[in-house]
């Protein structure tokens, strides 16, 4: 297995092929944030240094020794602006909601309500789950309108909609990230967050405004 891209050079890089790729299916100007689950600190760094100020994280004790770590390294008024875009416990937001400039996955109105409660105002995505794949997330299609709408009573700010792909051929990812841009314009909800390293070009043509990715740019993921 291959090294952890560490340097900021490098991420420059794969960044500029992800750019290629996204610019190929008309991405130029989808929004990349940088997903650094099971990597270190460092890697932070140097997605930063290459331009990455968007970088997503899926667990609260990972997000909070990270920020530790990067406010170390960077200059005091340089940082990351973090996504939280893994499964909401209710018990761990009050420890990241200083942190957290845009939360991705709420798919329950606890979750919202909890979020509301220890940031009033925070900008959130709800997470559908397109797939059918109940463990890694998401309200059922069914139910998007009304936790939006929940979400928005308790005082959030809801900006989009957020999937995972079905898992697969990249293609197979295209039906659900369809209905989730469907949803999103009948809520007239203008973020799409759907995409990752292997099905970004089927996202961005279903109409992705912001794509999650951590191998294309960081290569494998640390074990």
């Amino acid at each position: 297995m291959a090294d952890p891209v560490t340097s900021a050079s490098e991420v420059t890089q794969h960044l500029g092929a992800l750019r290629e790729r996204l610019a190929r299916v008309g991405g130029d100007q989808v929004q990349v944030v940088a997903v650094t689950k099971g990597f270190g600190p460092e890697t932070v760094v140097a997605a930063v240094g290459a331009g990455l100020m968007d970088v997503g994280e899926n667990y609260a004790q990972e997000l909070l020794a990270k920020a530790d770590g990067v406010s170390e390294e960077l200059d005091a008024e340089i940082r990351p602006r973090w996504h939280f875009i893994g499964r909401l416990q209710r018990n761990k937001i009050r420890k990241i909601a200083h942190l957290v400039d845009l939360w991705q996955s709420v798919d329950r109105i606890e979750a919202g309500v909890e979020i509301a409660r220890r940031a009033p105002g925070a900008r959130v995505l709800v997470q559908v789950d397109v797939a059918g794949i109940g463990e890694r997330g998401g309200c059922p299609p069914t139910d998007t309108a009304q936790l939006v709408t929940g979400c928005q009573r308790a005082g959030l700010e809801v900006v989009g909609l957020m999937a995972v792909g079905e898992p697969g051929p990249p293609e197979r990812a295209r039906p659900g990230f369809r209905l989730l841009a469907t949803q999103a314009a009948d809520l007239g909800l203008s973020e799409l967050s759907m995409g990752m390293s292997g099905d970004i070009e089927i996202a961005v043509e279903e109409g992705a405004t912001m794509v999650r990715v951590g191998t294309a740019l960081f290569g494998p993921r640390p074990r």
